[in-house]
């Protein structure tokens, strides 16, 4: 009789991978925890830059003990399997993304390839709509960031022509 026997005849196994997801939630919540206690405090009383980090951390801690709970009793739904197809899209719609700003096309054209290949990762295939879509979305977001926060995104040709 294996250590495990008892579960696997309960009709319950732990699942692993649900524990490894634990675990890594409650490293991520720690390392909040750690980088906001080193944000310089710059208000005298009430709740400074370092209150949300902490707000998340807690809801992270709370998934993360809940996670640990359903994987240890076995109740954790089945998983897929795992199309990697869509993710490789993603992640080279992110790297695309990188290389349009550092080669100075701008967050227009950088934003709008990532609306398209994610876009396209989810099963759309209108690849001239969703560009269309795309540079009239990023446009609105880069005019509202530029002319109503005045906060500054990387610019590039179509940005210089707003």
């Amino acid at each position: 009789m294996t250590p495990d026997s008892g579960l696997e005849q309960a009709g319950r196994r732990v699942d692993r991978a649900g524990v490894v997801i634990a675990a890594a939630l409650a490293v991520l919540a720690a390392v909040l925890v750690w980088d906001a206690s080193k944000l310089p405090s710059t208000t005298m009383y009430g709740m400074g830059p370092e209150a949300m980090p902490i707000v998340i951390a807690i809801g992270l801690v709370i998934l993360a003990v809940g996670n640990l709970i359903d994987a240890l009793r076995g109740k954790l739904p089945a998983r897929e399997r795992m199309d990697p197809k869509p993710v490789w899209r993603i992640v080279c719609g992110l790297a695309l993304l990188i290389a349009i700003i550092g080669c100075g096309g701008g967050f227009i054209l950088a934003t709008s390839a990532l609306f398209v290949t994610t876009s396209a990762a989810f099963g759309r295939r209108a690849v001239a709509v969703d560009t269309a879509i795309a540079l009239v979305i990023t446009t609105l977001i880069y005019l509202a960031f530029d002319k109503l926060l005045t906060l500054s995104l990387p610019a590039g040709p179509l940005e210089r022509l707003l």
